[in-house]
């Protein structure tokens, strides 16, 4: 995961804002569709490699427009593939096990899935579901300007009122730290959920 946001940044840093945001929507669409890629923790460091090269409310936006481009894209790839697809219906049936033990049901859980990541490959399972593309898409865009924006808008804050190295090692920290909660709160629903199916499975 890690050596891949390494690779993208030695790869595309040469050509300077335009490599970073290349590299930001490569993470964001590769962990849509392929396997994480700790973009949360890319992103910072590429916004703060651009950080002075525009204004700063136009580097915001630049990055969050590239992000939900990604993640949208992301989306529908996957959506595209499966609903194309025979799905076997023994991955149906789990996959529909496995939406009723969701807090939410519908397509407002991919929102929630910001704060506790537990809908994998979230295109196929939009598309394994049977809910609305469109709200789906609604969802993800939302979730992700509000999350994204939320932490490059810190980074920015960060950069306004300290050097540029203590700014850096403060948003990494910030960034760590919400994956962190992130991952302890997806275990803690997954593990949830599966005490939930259990005795069902044995049934």
């Amino acid at each position: 995961m890690f050596s891949v946001g390494e690779a993208f940044y030695t790869l595309f840093s040469p050509l300077g804002l335009a490599g970073w945001l290349l590299c930001t929507f490569l993470l964001f669409y590769i962990d849509a569709i392929v396997f994480p890629t700790l973009p949360e923790l890319f992103v910072v460091l590429f916004f703060i490699a651009g950080y002075g090269t525009l204004p700063d409310w136009a580097l915001w936006s630049l990055f969050v427009l590239v992000i939900a481009v990604a993640e949208v894209l992301g989306l529908t790839t996957l959506y595209v593939v499966v609903k194309r697809l025979r799905v076997p219906p023994k991955i149906s049936n789990a996959i529909d096990r496995y939406r009723r033990f969701l807090l939410l049901q519908d397509e407002r859980m991919i929102l929630l899935n910001r704060i506790a990541p537990i809908l994998p490959f979230t295109g196929a399972f939009v598309a394994l579901s049977g809910w609305s593309y469109r709200r789906s898409l609604f969802y993800l865009v939302l979730g992700g300007t509000l999350k994204y924006g939320l932490i490059l808008a810190a980074s920015n804050y960060f950069l306004i009122y300290m050097e540029k190295g203590v700014a850096a090692d403060v948003t990494l920290i910030m960034v760590i730290s919400i994956i962190a909660l992130s991952f302890i709160a997806s275990s803690y629903r997954k593990r949830k959920a599966e005490k939930k199916d259990g005795p069902r499975s044995v049934q």
